[in-house]
């Protein structure tokens, strides 16, 4: 994982964000689970960066560029350099965070942005999303992140996503157990290897021009 990483020749790209209300260095489940499955991007040869949203100042709106001290233009630049990209969000109160609802909500801006073809920016880019959470919600959560990616153009892969939830009303994180579950390293595989071949398909043969 890098956060300068290359673009390797003929091969994909991806970019993962954590969306954690803990600023660096803290040490953070959803960054935990960000890493792991960059991890299983690079075994792909996915060249693979990361970005931990809450670290910069990404401002309240729905336009590209929000104007003075707003971070979120270079962030965009990732998104649309990026074939793959993967959100993770913690669970709080059954919901995704706020830092999450602020990147899908600067996301809202690219209904409006279109390619040489006339398609949607995100056209022919795949999404994958990521929930930890020692409470329910996590269903609810990607349910959320599905809709908004696809809506702005993302394409999601079959089992598109990884969560964990911890035993209710207990203090457990995902950054603390002593090994992954099996069943989500098998989903966190499952869901990398169908975002890469989704991935590559699409780079091979785009979605349609606009008619």
């Amino acid at each position: 994982m890098d956060d300068q990483a290359p673009q390797r020749e003929g091969g994909l790209t991806a970019l993962t964000i954590s969306c954690t209300l803990k600023p660096s260095p803290a040490q953070s489940s959803s960054e935990k689970l960000s890493g792991q499955i960059s991890g299983l991007l690079e075994e792909h040869d996915v060249a693979t960066t990361h970005v931990r949203a809450v670290d910069h100042d990404i401002l309240p709106g729905v336009d590209k560029d929000m104007g003075e001290g707003d971070e979120w233009p270079s962030l965009r630049e990732k998104v649309l350099a990026a074939d793959i990209v993967v959100l993770v969000t913690p669970t709080w109160l059954g919901q995704q965070s706020s830092v999450a609802q602020r990147v899908l909500e600067r996301l809202d801006a690219e209904l409006g942005e279109t390619d040489a073809e006339g398609r949607p920016t995100l056209f022919d880019k795949v999404a994958l999303a990521g929930v930890v959470g020692n409470e329910d919600g996590a269903h609810h959560i990607v349910a959320v992140l599905y809709q908004s990616l696809n809506d702005v153009g993302f394409s999601v892969p079959a089992q598109g996503c990884v969560y964990w939830n911890g035993e209710a009303m207990q203090k457990s994180d995902y950054k603390d157990l002593p090994e992954t579950p099996a069943s989500v390293e098998s989903s966190m595989r499952t869901a990398v290897a169908n975002a890469v071949h989704l991935a590559r398909l699409l780079k091979r043969e785009g979605y349609p021009a606009a008619g």
